[in-house]
């Protein structure tokens, strides 16, 4: 299934996971935010592991 849409919902907490888990999709600065125009298809992977492994359940993608 490709992803076509990936966002972080309200209540992000900074932790930096998901920029660890998947640097080319996301940053960490004051709060989490999906890069623009990164490449989602060739990031499918590491979206999903960033989503599952996210503290408090905010990383979504379509």
């Amino acid at each position: 299934m490709a992803i076509n849409k990936v966002w972080i919902e309200e209540g992000c907490t900074s932790c930096g996971l998901c920029e660890d888990v998947c640097p080319d999709v996301f940053k960490v600065e004051d709060e989490a935010e999906v890069i623009e125009g990164a490449d989602l298809n060739a990031n499918e992977d590491c979206i999903k592991e960033a989503a599952e492994e996210c503290p408090v359940e905010v990383i979504k993608f379509e």
